[in-house]
């Protein structure tokens, strides 16, 4: 807690848009619980199959399905978190859950890419036979079914990195789906082994190159940087040329979750506190230019005997 004896004010601008955070809440939910029960039913018919026919690599891919299932369970329950209300202990509400869910499932999905990228390397020098006709046709229903699923997140990828998550992640299984099916064919085509590991690495290779962006952002706002699309010189340079402001500092901008940005900073005003008027019209520039909907200022007169402690750059 900072004390500033000089005079100040705090002012809060919040503006909130309940109605579209909360419809776009409830839409995610929706992709996430119909993902869920899609995937879960594959992967029951993918481990019946797979017991059935003896196929291990059937069974094993049944358990990285699994995998896909908890990861949509984790941004389900991050979307759903995410509505909570504030309490005493969490008085932002829950909001940062959806940053962790969406580190969570970028990594998960680094992992199961290191996984079969190892499997992949290992097949290089020991080729071999791939299974028949039941893996092709499986595959090709885990085409449709994770495909299907990346479909229902295309909408909210590009303002929720949560959604971005699961989105990359389901469309990283179709296309391992996809290799599957199209190495399968050919193989049985032309007896060609080595075609299944070298698919796998190439298709390992553009998986990472897809994640790591999600993993730079995911791991960026965990740490409270400022969002992507973000930059903090700009806004500092709209704050200080606002009418009246001679100085910006303890200026912060970071992600309350993945799709709310909040920023906190002290404006030095020398002809004293303004009216509610520029405070609206502060809160609404803020959200319009640069997507900033939760704003805290401090308005300071910059009294030489009574500086700010917080005023160098370097002290957060």
């Amino acid at each position: 807690m900072h004390a500033h004896p000089h005079d100040h004010a705090h002012d809060h601008p919040h503006p909130h848009r309940h109605g579209e955070t909360g419809g776009a809440h409830a839409q995610a939910a929706r992709a996430f619980l119909v993902g869920i029960v899609l995937n879960g039913s594959f992967v029951v018919l993918e481990a019946s199959f797979g017991i059935l026919s003896h196929s291990l690599a059937l069974i094993a891919d049944a358990g990285h399905n699994l995998g896909d299932v908890l990861a949509l369970a984790l941004g389900w329950g991050a979307a759903a978190l995410a509505t909570r209300p504030p309490s005493p202990q969490f008085s932002y509400g829950l909001r940062s859950s959806s940053i962790l869910a969406a580190l969570a499932n970028a990594l998960i999905l680094l992992l199961v890419t290191g996984a079969i990228g190892w499997a992949a390397l290992l097949r290089l020098s020991a080729p071999q036979p791939v299974a028949g006709s039941t893996m092709i046709w499986v595959a090709a229903i885990g085409i449709v079914i994770n495909g299907a699923t990346a479909l229902m997140f295309v909408a909210g990828r590009r303002t929720d990195l949560n959604i971005r998550a699961a989105f990359v992640h389901m469309a990283a299984d179709a296309l391992i789906a996809l290799g599957v099916v199209v190495t399968g064919v050919v193989i049985r085509l032309t007896g060609w082994m080595l075609l299944d590991p070298v698919v796998s690495l190439v298709i390992s290779a553009l998986i990472v190159w897809g994640t790591w962006g999600v993993l730079r952002e995911a791991a960026n706002l965990a740490l409270h940087g400022v969002p992507a699309g973000i930059e903090l010189d700009a806004i500092r340079d709209f704050l200080v040329h606002l009418p009246g402001v001679a100085e910006v500092h303890d200026l912060h901008v970071w992600g309350m979750s993945t799709t709310e940005t909040a920023l906190t900073a002290h404006l030095v005003m020398p002809c004293g506190n303004p009216n509610d008027t520029f405070i609206n019209a502060l809160a609404h520039a803020l959200q319009e230019r640069f997507s900033i909907g939760h704003a805290t200022v401090q308005i300071e007169r910059g009294d030489g005997a009574a500086p700010c402690m917080l005023a160098p750059d370097h002290i957060v």
